[in-house]
C-alpha cells in the first residue's frame, strides 16, 4: 500500500518571488490554498544570509509552517565549489559547508537535503555522524542528463548502497521519464534561432521510445549522421548540447533503487488543458510507485517559467495550481 503525497518545490514560484508579486509568506499560503501537503525550499533563495539564517528568520519559518499546516519536506541544497576565482574549495571546506546546511535544515524542521546533481560521492561518509545528529538525510538528485549512466552519479548510488544508512539516498527529477520533448522549449528555442529540424529529428526519436542522450551514447559520445543533417547552422551546433536533458527512460530503471528513493521532483514544463502534462505521464509513474508501495513525497517542480515567449505572462501560479490538481486527481483513483 503506498502512501504517495503531494508537495510544491518553491523553485516553481521563483518569478513571483524574485520580482517581488508574492512575498514567501504569500507563496506558503497560496500552495497550501491549491492542496499541498507539504512544502520544499530554496534556502538560498528565500531565506536571509542561508545557511546563517537569524533566530527571527527561523522564527518566522515556522510560524508560517503553523499557520498553513505545511509539512517542511525538504531543503534544496547547491554545493558551490567555485566560491573562489583561483582555485576549488578542498574536501574539507566543501564538508563543512555541507555541515552548517544540515544545521540549518534541523532548525527549519526539515528532516530532508536534496542535494544538487554531481555533488561528489565522497561527502556522504563524513556527513552521516551529523546526519543522525540532526536526524537529516541527503539524498542525490538524479536528473535528465546527470542519470544513472554517468560516472558521478553511479559512484554516489555506489555509496548510498555502500553505507546502507537511512541518512544517504537518492531523488528523482522526473525529466528522466519524458514521453515528449517539451513543446514549449522547442517553442522558445526556435524564436531565439534554433533550427527547426533540430527538434524535428529530435521528435522522432521520442516517438521510437528514444531520446537525444541515448541516442549519443550508443553512437560512442559522437552526434548520429541524422543530427548532423539536421544542425544548420554554428547556433544549432552551441544549442545541441543542452538537449540531452530529456531522457525517456522506462520506469522500471527505478526497480533497483526503490529502497535507496527518498522523494521526487515531478518536473512539469507545461500542464495542458487537457490535463496531463505534455511531456510526461504523471498517472503512469504515480501507478508504478503505488505498486511498488511508495511512501512518500512526490514535488511540484515547474520548469517552464524560463521558456516563457517574450510578451507574454509568466503562468507559475496557474502551472501549478494545475499540476497539483491534476497529481491529486491521480492520486484519488490509484489509491482511493
Amino acid at each position: 500500500m503506498s502512501s504517495i503525497k503531494t508537495c510544491v518545490s518553491l523553485y516553481s514560484l521563483q518569478d513571483e518571488f524574485l520580482n517581488k508579486r508574492m512575498s514567501l509568506k504569500d507563496i506558503m499560503y497560496y500552495v497550501k490554498e491549491k492542496g499541498a501537503e507539504g512544502v520544499e525550499i530554496l534556502p538560498d533563495q528565500m531565506l536571509k544570509n542561508a545557511p546563517d539564517i537569524s533566530q527571527e528568520t527561523a522564527d518566522e519559518w515556522h510560524k508560517l509552517l503553523k499557520e498553513t499546516g505545511l509539512k517542511p519536506v525538504c531543503a534544496d541544497v547547491f554545493l558551490n565549489t567555485n566560491l573562489y576565482k583561483n582555485r576549488t574549495l578542498t574536501r574539507r571546506e566543501c564538508i563543512d559547508l555541507l555541515i552548517k546546511e544540515i544545521q540549518q535544515a534541523a532548525r527549519l524542521g526539515i528532516h530532508l537535503i536534496r542535494l544538487v546533481s554531481m555533488v561528489p560521492y565522497w561527502v556522504i561518509e563524513p556527513l552521516l555522524p551529523y546526519c543522525e545528529k540532526y536526524d537529516v538525510a541527503i539524498a542525490i538528485e538524479v536528473h535528465a542528463g546527470m542519470a544513472f549512466d554517468i560516472p558521478e552519479t553511479k559512484a554516489f548510488i555506489e555509496e548510498v548502497k555502500r553505507v546502507n544508512s537511512k541518512y544517504a539516498g537518492i531523488v528523482i527529477d522526473t525529466g528522466i521519464f519524458c514521453r515528449k520533448f517539451p513543446r514549449v522549449v522547442s517553442a522558445y528555442e526556435t524564436l531565439f534561432g534554433t533550427s527547426k529540424q533540430v527538434f524535428d529529428y529530435i521528435e522522432t526519436l521520442f516517438d521510437k521510445g528514444s531520446d537525444l542522450h541515448r541516442e549519443i551514447a550508443e553512437n560512442g559520445g559522437k552526434y548520429p549522421p541524422e543530427l548532423e543533417a539536421a544542425i544548420q547552422s554554428e547556433h544549432d551546433r552551441m544549442f545541441v548540447p543542452l538537449c540531452d536533458g530529456y531522457e525517456n527512460y522506462d520506469y522500471s530503471v527505478l526497480d533497483e533503487y526503490m529502497p535507496y528513493i527518498r522523494h521526487f521532483h515531478f518536473k512539469m514544463f507545461e500542464m495542458t488543458p487537457e490535463g496531463p502534462e505534455y511531456s510526461m505521464d504523471y498517472k503512469g509513474l504515480l501507478q508504478y510507485l503505488h505498486d511498488h508501495h511508495y511512501d512518500g513525497y512526490v514535488s511540484t517542480e515547474y520548469e517552464g517559467n524560463r521558456f516563457t515567449l517574450p510578451g507574454k505572462k509568466v503562468m507559475e501560479k496557474e502551472q501549478v495550481a494545475a499540476q497539483l490538481a491534476y497529481v491529486q486527481d491521480c492520486l484519488k483513483e490509484i489509491q482511493g
